[in-house]
């Protein structure tokens, strides 16, 4: 067998079936397109779908690929077994109606056996093939398999319910009993049994059948080839590895890692766990971060914060603090860059996203640790095996730490978790955030009476301000009536011009009249009820009934508000991909009246110059008085003739709403907007800001509101230019800074002067010192603030006065205390930490720190004599 690297056999897979007339499709991004049944693309076939189900027709029916792929339902085994990664390759090659079983077969075989490609011995190859496929055991029998290595299984048959199905055959490689994990007469040791022996290596699925929903099994006339192989596996037979993280796709990750903690792989088993999540949960959220997956909360984000968070714990068990993760992106590029150039390209975006994340979590993960040990340490003491509910919850919700990651860490130290308490804390929690939004109307879109109404209705406000309209069904609590005449309803009309709250822009407000001028209702709210249509919710005034005609206006200073601030949502969405990047997308808006909000992709704040870019750009579209063209088309059409922009979350029909502002803006959208840009007069950005891990968020105004904003700001200006005493509002800057300066001097000679009565206090505090329980203790209440006491912590160290420190002050209503221990009271037990927060209880407040150092803060000065008497009684009992 021949002595292959990582990216030469990818390469030898795909230059074989080359060979064999497949052509190559390139690795598909792990975010899958069009296909909301998967979360991240978790098999080679997964992105020839389109093939396969006829909705494209590909260019050769013969298709081989090398495709990266992530699957995190074992992510618990990672680490913990030989093969088991979130982030792996597959290699296959497919026939779309094209070849069957009596090519791809002696291909196979070919590919593994021939000395001018994998060179494998053939009398270590074993196949496992489908009890009444014959046909398949023939052909293997044919092309040189021993007939003793033709297996037969039941379990050899691809069904995943209703579609298309069929026998398969898996190939394994026998390395011999040195790499068996049992012993060579177990009733596991053999091909596809759970061994580490025989090694599946390659599985080809004949998809000549379909299941039908009524479960009858009927031929299929045109018969597919669907084939997978694990890189990573092929890989550790051949540089004949332990396991898959012992090659090259691994151990320059590993290796980086070891001269980080300063271990090394191989000597400690539960050290080399931590080696491979790191090295695995390395590649991949750089992959998945490079395809456009940011942290977040929930779905593709929430699982990278997952991935980053465990690799972090696992790194401070190596002995590893602080970020770390994000050093390993560009040894990752590297490996892998001859096949995926993406993530080099990337990589101080990719690097800066990660980062950011440890940071984050770092912030509270040594509060969190320290927590979880100390529960563990009490649970253990008490010969306990179950972390409780609400601990665990407390972890979660203060602390960061995903269930998973406490379910896992409590598992390595032999421990489970009450789940079942988790929830009841976690509901108990979600119960008072909705008391505590107390009574907001709903708009009770799941109600059963909403969905029950089929009524059609048209919205036609993109043309018209006022319709005369017959109101077709009233929904007042919850239930359908004929008339009402006072409180609250919900409405649908046949026809409505009120805009219902949609894709960042809020819904219309207005009135309705009769037809003979009486206003009869006031709309406050507008949605989209479960069957579509555009429901009103108002403030009933007068009888209003089914079956009626009625006036119904919005407010068109509102509207045209709400519409100037939404195109220029669209004019600031492209001046981002121009002045940040192209990868720039939008990522969620608000479009108010007399605001707008729009959240973008990004890890690093806007410069000024980027800001000042960004206002540049949208007003010179605005002052060049563009036409914004709509029109509505066939969404295939729209995206390939007009290369329009799908918004970040919106789901699409199979006509869209193009909105188009010259050749700079084209973007799908159902919202309303100006004729044209010049409607919008002025677009001033007033602030720019983090809202979550990858995430940022810029607020604008337009129109009045910008022409009021920005004189707001010169009066602000104005005002502080008189306060400074200068003539010129541009040396308000420059006088600024000379205060700032002054200011900072000023301190700077406070605390000089702070550190002299400090240093002169100290003699007076020191000399008085108790011995208690065999401890040298200072203990003394002096006037200083908390600076002051640090600072007499620090002195007292240095000088060796006594074994234990313990002081206090007061000022401004507040207590403060300060606890120091030396190293030879902590050897005995003795903890700052723990000391000063049992006393802090006096002082009604509360602290904590490190074994030799902590302080506390609190609201009961008088307290302050009752904490000192404490700290010496709990001295004693040491």
């Amino acid at each position: 067998m021949k002595n292959l690297s990582s990216a030469e056999i990818r390469k030898m897979f795909l230059d074989f079936f080359q060979t064999k007339g497949h052509m190559i499709e390139p690795s598909a991004s792990l975010i899958p397109k069009d296909d909301p049944t998967l979360l991240w693309i978790n098999s080679g076939v997964a992105t020839l779908k389109k093939y396969f189900d006829g909705t494209v027709v590909p260019k050769n029916p013969r298709i081989t690929n090398a495709q990266k792929c992530i699957r995190t339902n074992d992510i618990e085994n990672v680490g913990h077994t030989a093969r088991h990664q979130t982030f792996f390759e597959m290699m296959g090659n497919f026939s779309v109606g094209d070849y069957f079983k009596k090519e791809v077969i002696p291909w196979a075989f070919e590919f593994l056996t021939s000395p001018d490609w994998i060179g494998m011995d053939k009398e270590n190859l074993y196949v496992t093939t489908y009890p009444k496929d014959t046909e398949t055991q023939k052909l293997w029998a044919e092309v040189g398999i021993a007939q003793d290595h033709i297996l037969k299984d039941e379990d050899n048959f691809w069904d995943i319910g209703e579609g298309p199905c069929g026998p398969d055959s898996e190939i394994f490689y026998d390395r011999g009993q040195d790499f068996n994990n049992l012993a060579e007469d177990d009733p596991e040791s053999y091909p596809g049994g759970e061994n580490e022996r025989y090694l599946e290596v390659w599985n080809i699925v004949f998809s000549e059948l379909n299941h039908l929903p009524n479960g009858k099994y009927v031929e299929q006339p045109h018969k597919n080839i669907d084939t997978g192989m694990g890189l990573e596996r092929l890989v550790s037979i051949i540089q004949g590895t332990k396991t898959n993280f012992e090659t090259d796709l691994f151990m320059p990750l590993i290796e980086d890692v070891g001269s980080l903690c300063g271990k090394k792989y191989g000597e400690n088993k539960e050290d080399d766990i931590s080696f491979k999540i790191i090295a695995d949960h390395a590649r991949t959220v750089s992959f998945a971060v490079g395809d456009g997956a940011l942290p977040s909360n929930e779905g593709r984000g929430y699982v990278i914060r997952r991935l980053i968070r465990r690799a972090v714990l696992n790194g401070k068990k190596l002995g590893i603090n602080g970020p770390f993760l994000y050093r390993l992106v560009p040894i990752v590029g590297k490996i892998m860059e001859s096949y995926y150039p993406e993530v080099s390209q990337q990589q101080d975006f990719i690097a800066k996203t990660i980062q950011q994340e440890e940071k984050r979590f770092s912030e509270t993960l040594d509060a969190g640790l320290a927590l979880l040990n100390g529960v563990i340490s009490d649970l253990k003491k008490n010969n306990q095996t179950v972390i409780d509910g609400k601990s665990a919850f407390k972890l979660y919700d203060t602390y960061g730490f995903p269930m998973e990651l406490t379910r896992e860490y409590a598992s390595d130290e032999g421990l489970s978790v009450d789940e079942a308490g988790f929830k009841e804390n976690m509901e108990e929690q979600k119960q008072r955030a909705r008391e505590a939004r107390g009574n907001l109307q709903s708009m009770g879109m799941q109600d059963e009476t909403l969905m029950e109404i089929k009524t059609p209705s048209e919205f036609v406000g993109y043309d018209k301000n006022e319709t005369e309209s017959t109101l077709k069904n009233i929904i007042a609590d919850d239930k359908e009536v004929s008339s009402i005449s006072e409180g609250q309803a919900q409405l649908v009309f046949d026809t409505t011009p009120f805009y219902a709250e949609m894709g960042g822009q809020v819904a219309d407000v207005g009135n309705i009249y009769d037809l003979k001028g009486n206003q009869v209702a006031e709309v406050i709210d507008v949605q989209h009820a479960p069957n579509g249509q555009n429901i009103h919710l108002v403030n009933v005034m007068s009888e209003i009934s089914t079956d009626t005609e009625y006036k119904l206006e919005i407010d068109v200073n509102f509207r045209e508000k709400v519409r100037h601030n939404h195109t220029a949502t669209h004019l600031l969405d492209q001046a981002l991909r121009d002045v940040v990047s192209s990868r720039t997308h939008q990522a969620g808006s608000l479009v108010e009246p007399d605001y707008l909000r729009f959240d973008f992709n990004s890890n690093q704040a806007l410069t000024e110059e980027q800001i000042a870019q960004l206002e540049t750009i949208v007003n010179q579209k605005i002052w060049a008085a563009i036409p914004v063209k709509t029109e509505v088309l066939p969404i295939e059409e729209a995206k390939k003739k007009k290369g329009a922009i799908a918004l970040f979350s919106e789901k699409y029909g199979d006509t869209v709403r193009v909105v188009e502002v010259d050749d700079f803006s084209t973007e799908f959208c159902g919202g309303t907007h100006v004729r044209n840009t010049s409607e919008i007069g002025l677009f001033k950005i007033t602030s720019e800001s983090a809202i979550g891990s990858g995430t940022r968020r810029i607020e604008a105004v337009t129109g009045e509101e910008a022409f009021a904003y920005l004189n707001e700001q010169l009066q602000t200006l104005q005002k502080t230019a008189k306060n400074l005493k200068v003539n010129q509002l541009k040396d308000v800057p420059s006088r600024a800074t000379q205060v700032i300066d002054e200011i900072k001097d000023l301190k700077r000679d406070n605390q000089n002067l702070k550190t002299q009565l400090a240093s002169q206090k100290s003699a007076e505090v020191f000399d008085n010192v108790e011995e208690i329980n065999g401890y040298k203790v200072i203990a003394n209440i002096i006037p200083a603030d908390m600076e002051t006491l640090r600072q007499l912590a620090d002195k007292w160290k240095n000088d060796n006065k006594s074994d234990i420190l313990v002081l206090g002050a007061s000022g401004d209503n507040k207590a403060s205390l300060v606890v120091a221990v030396n190293k030879d009271a902590q050897n005995h037990g003795v903890k700052a930490g723990d000391l000063v927060k049992k006393i802090a209880k006096e002082i009604q407040g509360g602290g904590g720190g490190r074994p030799d150092m902590a302080q506390a803060g609190g609201k009961n000065p008088a307290g302050l004599t009752n904490a000192l008497q404490l700290a010496k009684d709990i001295i004693k009992s040491y």
